[in-house]
C-alpha cells in the first residue's frame, strides 16, 4: 500500500519520538459537556498534560453505520444529538475544523474494508462534550470514525490497528463511550449521589479495569462471554465498542491508566483509560 498521500499530510510535521497516547473516555450526560465538574475537569487537565496533537480523531458511540466511514468535510457542524436537555446545551457550538486530506489518508491507511468519505454528519456529543473541555479554543482539526455496527467485536478491535500509524503523526485517538452503560436500569433519585453503583455494576467495573490492566484483550473482546453481569453492563454495544478501538491501539511498551473511575446513578460508569 503506497501511503503517498499520508506522507503529504505530514509532510510539515516530522515523525514524532513518542507516540500520542489513545484515550478511552467515559463520556456520560451530555451535560458534562457544559458542567464544571470532576470529569470536565479532568478532561480539561488531560489535555494540558498530553501533548498537543495536531488533529484529533473520535470514535464515537453516537455514530453508528452500515460500514465504515470517516468525517471529510471542511468544518463539520455540531450534532446536538439528544432531547430534553437545557437550551443552554442546545446552543453550545464547537468550530473545529475538519481535515479532507487527513480523512482520504485514513481511508487508505485502512485496507480490510472501503471507508466512506463522509460530508453529512460533523461531531456528535461523543465527541465535542469531551473534545471542547481538552480543547477549548476549537483550534484543532477534529474527525469521527464512525462503527460499523453490523460487525462482530473483533472487527473493531483489528480496525484499529490499522491506524496505529496516527500515533506517530501527531493525532490523537480518543474512543468515546461507557464500559457499564444500561440506561433503562438508572436510579434516577440516585444521580447526584457521588460513586453510586449497584453491585452488578460496580463488579463489572473491577473487571474491566482488571482485564484492561493486565492486557487480556481477548476477553474484552468476548465481552459476552465474561459473566451474566456483562449483559447488564453492555445491554447493546454501541458505547463498549469504542473501548475495543482504543484497546486495539495499544502496543506492548504502552502503560495503562485509568481515570475518572467513578459510578453514576447506580447502572452507569465514567471509568476512562489513558495508554500510553
Amino acid at each position: 500500500m503506497s501511503l503517498h498521500n499520508f506522507k503529504n499530510w505530514t509532510d510539515d510535521l516530522s515523525e514524532e519520538d513518542e507516540k500520542h497516547p489513545v484515550l478511552f473516555i467515559g463520556h456520560g450526560s451530555p451535560m458534562n459537556g457544559i458542567e464544571d465538574n470532576e470529569f470536565s475537569q479532568t478532561w480539561a487537565k488531560m489535555g494540558k498534560e498530553i501533548a498537543r496533537p495536531k488533529a484529533v480523531l473520535v470514535i464515537s458511540a453516537h455514530w453508528l453505520t452500515r460500514g465504515t466511514h470517516i468525517t471529510a468535510m471542511e468544518a463539520p457542524k455540531t450534532i446536538h444529538d439528544f432531547g430534553g436537555f437545557p437550551q443552554a446545551l442546545f446552543d453550545v457550538q464547537y468550530p473545529a475544523k475538519g481535515s479532507p486530506e487527513l480523512a482520504e489518508d485514513v481511508s487508505k491507511l485502512i485496507t480490510s474494508t472501503n471507508v466512506g468519505l463522509d460530508h453529512d454528519w460533523g461531531l456528535d456529543h461523543g465527541t465535542w462534550t469531551v473534545v471542547r473541555h481538552m480543547y477549548p479554543d476549537a483550534d484543532i482539526p477534529v474527525l469521527q470514525l464512525s462503527i460499523d455496527y453490523g460487525m462482530p467485536p473483533q472487527y473493531h478491535y483489528n480496525l484499529a490497528k490499522e491506524i496505529a500509524a496516527l500515533r506517530k503523526k501527531g493525532v490523537l485517538i480518543i474512543g468515546s463511550g461507557n464500559m457499564v452503560h444500561n440506561l433503562r436500569m438508572v436510579d434516577w433519585r440516585k444521580l447526584n449521589e457521588p460513586d453510586y453503583g449497584f453491585d452488578w455494576a460496580i463488579e463489572m467495573n473491577s473487571i474491566f479495569k482488571e482485564k484492561i490492566g493486565n492486557g487480556d484483550h481477548k476477553a474484552l473482546v468476548d465481552y459476552q462471554n465474561l459473566n451474566k453481569a456483562a449483559t447488564l453492563a453492555i445491554p447493546t454495544p454501541d458505547h463498549y465498542y469504542p473501548l475495543l478501538y482504543s484497546l486495539g491501539l495499544q502496543d506492548n511498551k504502552d502503560s495503562v491508566s485509568f481515570f475518572n473511575d467513578r459510578m453514576v446513578g447506580g447502572s452507569l460508569n465514567m471509568t476512562s483509560v489513558k495508554i500510553g
